[in-house]
């Protein structure tokens, strides 16, 4: 997306006031005899002195009472933390092997690699909520609705604990509209800009259940990275990613975007570019990978864009219950040049992409609920004409990705035109929703474009509320 900027984090110096003068960081007295079962350490939770978490495998005790944010992991504020006695599950069975899935209308049924060492047996968990539990290395969770996506965990365990989990998202069949399956609303969510929310608050206040996290780029050369500058595990994305996932939600994953140095242009192969997207499949299991192809670099280079479409393609074969979207621009009557050659060229390719998404935004948009349409219908044309489907098969292989509030070039998309765009999404069988931004999903009237907040009256998390509802 076009509007974005970077944060900065000072968590030094919150450390060292935290352990300025007067702060003691000698443990409570019960610390040398902490023997409790830890749970994982969370960001945006109040901690008080003496609390046990895990991080890592490690058992830490909290020596100063906070409320937890992204950055502040127990091993870097050691103002805030000391290492405890034990250390993780020592003794614990490996982590289990690559899940693999099939599905019915109302069940999904999980089979996985033995784990190593001694296993008693297998949990399965949606979330925090264990739907199995089994001796071998299968199970079936029934009782499901009809299209309806689910990510689940498995764990080995033995008297030692649990180990590591292996996740793995799949959606029952049945779904209507042509052939394509519906994704749930995933509004973006950047943690690098706009002062992000915590999402596990807005998935209370709002009922959404999925988020587009956004945006892997090169951190150097084909290798991935959050913002091409922070890790892909350890960091506050891979924290908001536990906290969704933990509260029964899934997440799409982005690469690309307007800006920045994209993967794509870095990898000189397909089989290269796929390889850096495998590394982010297999750090955070996502429902989804959006592939958002912008600007001169990928969108225009055609060049990139086949080496995208190829890698896509790689990437299809090796994660089959993996969605792979296409975002792009627009004009207001559909797709421009390179999105049509995008489109004729994955026929062409034979490049099994489950959704194409447009952008209706900064398209020199005036009525933005019928220009939408209008885009929209004219990338319907346009997967018609390439792939000789049906209106119905077309929209199901369709998106709509907007932008809330202002928009770069001052079109307004406000709360009712949203709805507007929602229904009509709904009511034609297209299977993606999103918009940018959750982190500017606050009201700032006369605000202008800014990072934090969408420029318009609106309420709270109002657009994310909206897109739940899709």
């Amino acid at each position: 997306m076009k509007f974005r900027s970077r944060l900065l984090a000072l968590l030094a110096g919150i450390a060292l006031a935290l352990t300025g003068a007067g702060f003691t960081t000698a443990a409570p007295a019960a610390y040398g005899a902490v023997q409790q079962l830890a749970a994982a350490w969370a960001p945006w939770t109040s901690y008080a002195i003496g609390a046990v978490v895990t991080y890592n495998g490690v058992d830490y005790v909290c020596i100063q009472a906070h409320t937890s944010q992204p950055g502040w992991e127990p091993p870097n504020v050691p103002a805030l933390w000391k290492v405890g006695s034990g250390g993780g599950n020592p003794g614990a069975p490996g982590q289990p092997g690559s899940v693999s899935t099939s599905v019915t209308n109302s069940s999904i049924s999980l089979s996985w690699g033995a784990s190593s060492g001694t296993v008693t047996g297998y949990r399965v968990y949606e979330g925090s909520t264990q739907k199995a539990q089994v001796t071998g290395t299968s199970a079936t969770v029934s009782g499901l609705g009809t299209c309806t996506t689910h990510t689940y965990t498995v764990k080995a365990y033995n008297s030692a604990g649990e180990s590591a989990g292996r996740d793995a998202t799949a959606t029952t069949s049945g779904c209507t509209g042509g052939g394509g399956t519906k994704m749930p609303g995933a509004p973006y969510l950047y943690m690098g800009w706009g002062d992000p929310p915590n999402p596990g608050t807005v998935m209370d206040a709002t009922g959404v259940k999925s988020f587009t996290m956004a945006f892997i780029l090169s951190g150097g050369g084909c290798s991935p990275a959050w913002d091409g500058n922070r890790p892909l595990t350890g960091g506050a994305d891979q924290q908001a990613i536990n906290t969704i996932k933990s509260k029964g939600g899934s997440v799409q994953i982005s690469f690309g975007g307007w800006q920045g140095n994209k993967l794509g242009p870095n990898c000189s192969t397909p089989q290269a570019f796929a390889n850096a997207v495998q590394q982010v499949i297999n750090a955070v299991g996502p429902a989804v990978v959006d592939f958002d192809i912008e600007n001169t670099d990928e969108f225009e280079n055609y060049t990139v864009q086949d080496r995208i479409l190829n890698g896509i393609k790689i990437i299809k074969q090796n994660n089959p219950n993996v969605k792979a979207v296409v975002t792009f621009g627009t004009s207001k009557t559909g797709p421009t040049a390179p999105g049509v050659r995008l489109i004729n060229q994955a026929k062409a390719l034979g490049v099994p992409i489950d959704n194409y998404t447009i952008m209706p935004f900064d398209f020199g948009g005036s009525n933005m609920y019928q220009d939408t349409v209008n885009a929209s219908e004219g990338l319907k044309n346009a997967l018609k004409s390439a792939f000789g489907w049906s209106d119905a098969q077309a929209y199901a292989h369709m998106g709509i990705s907007g932008m809330n509030g202002l928009s770069d070039q001052q079109e307004t998309t406000s709360p009712s035109t949203w709805t507007q765009i929602r229904d009509w999404a709904k009511s034609h069988g297209l299977t993606r929703l999103a918009y940018w931004a959750v982190n500017r999903d606050r009201p700032c009237p006369g605000g202008g474009v800014v990072s934090n907040c969408s420029g318009i009256s609106q309420s709270n998390w109002e657009f994310t509320r909206i897109t739940a509802g899709f």
